[in-house]
């Protein structure tokens, strides 16, 4: 099993995280996406968009951070990833696509990228691009976990699941553009919930072996 990984892409890191939880050992190879090494011709014959993560098992080749967090979670089924009940499994998955679906997207290096390049957006204007939706989304997802039952010392239940294998690394992308947190206690408590925890210590951007100084 080979992942294709750059240390500061939150896609790879909840794909880390999940692959540490689950004691899954995987050969890491880096794409440096600011060098450009996802648009070299052997990449994208791996994966056609240029995106990380991607994860090669045998002559497979899995792409989509939530796809292969779900194919980790039935072939390795402990610890799981997702609630055993119906109703648990959408809870988490919602969660998990509120960051992924709403949120990722919007502060990804390709979308900046273009608002500065193509658009000629200032640094400015991008840093309030990405500060308008990261807090829009988390205001959002703060108040779902703080008024949910289901809610325990992580995002469902007192286990690591994967809607925090989702939440970790969008809070390390949003300091990393400085985006103010106080307003979100409940986040701010699975984080440092998660920092305490092995598995997502292990999965940090700075344990990485292609982490720059300041990951």
């Amino acid at each position: 099993m080979k992942l294709f990984d750059y240390y500061r892409s939150s896609a790879a890191y909840r794909l880390r995280i999940a692959l540490a939880l689950k004691g899954i050992p995987a050969e890491q190879v880096s794409c440096h996406l600011r060098h450009g090494e996802q648009h070299s011709p052997a990449y994208r014959r791996l994966n056609p968009q240029g995106l990380v993560p991607s994860l090669t098992v045998g002559e497979t080749v899995l792409t989509q951070s939530l796809a292969i967090l779900e194919y980790l979670d039935e072939t390795h089924p402990e610890p799981p990833l997702l609630p055993g009940d119906a109703l648990g499994r959408a809870r988490v998955r919602s969660l998990a696509q509120l960051v992924a679906c709403d949120i990722h997207p919007l502060n990804n290096l390709r979308v900046l990228k273009y608002l500065k390049d193509p658009l000629g957006q200032s640094q400015v204007t991008i840093d309030a691009w990405i500060g308008h939706w990261i807090l829009e989304g988390f205001a959002a997802l703060e108040t779902r976990l703080a008024r949910d039952s289901d809610t325990g010392s992580w995002c469902h239940g007192n286990t690591p699941g994967l809607a925090d294998c989702v939440l970790i690394p969008q809070l390390y992308n949003a300091r990393r553009f400085s985006v103010p947190l106080e307003a979100f206690p409940t986040l701010l408590r699975i984080d440092a919930q998660a920092a305490a925890h092995p598995a997502f210590h292990a999965a940090h951007p700075a344990q990485q072996p292609d982490a720059e100084p300041g990951a």
